[in-house]
């Protein structure tokens, strides 16, 4: 892949998992962390340096503390070096 490029998260909208996807074109030092509708972080799932390829995190619903999330809406977003790209997702009843 020449690109970053982050993916709409699937299933969306869920109610126990969803993956996201992502593409890297290089090594590069990423974050990928999942924000409630107030901008509070919930969940952080990457935080690190990762090779180029495409990579699939599952986010379960839980917070950095492995707390049940509430339903609702959500946001993720992508930081790899200058790239930052920000996507919306919905979580139901469990």
């Amino acid at each position: 892949n020449s690109k970053f490029e982050l993916k709409q998260n699937y299933p969306n909208p869920f109610n126990t998992n969803t993956t996201i996807r992502f593409s890297l074109p290089e090594a590069v030092q990423v974050k990928l962390t999942v924000y409630d509708i107030n901008a509070r972080e919930v969940r952080s799932l990457v935080s690190g340096n990762l090779s180029a390829g495409t990579y699939d995190f599952t986010w379960d619903a839980t917070s950095n503390s492995g707390a049940a999330t509430s339903s609702g809406f959500y946001f993720y977003s992508l930081q790899a070096g200058s790239f930052i790209q920000t996507r919306k997702m919905t979580l139901f009843d469990k």
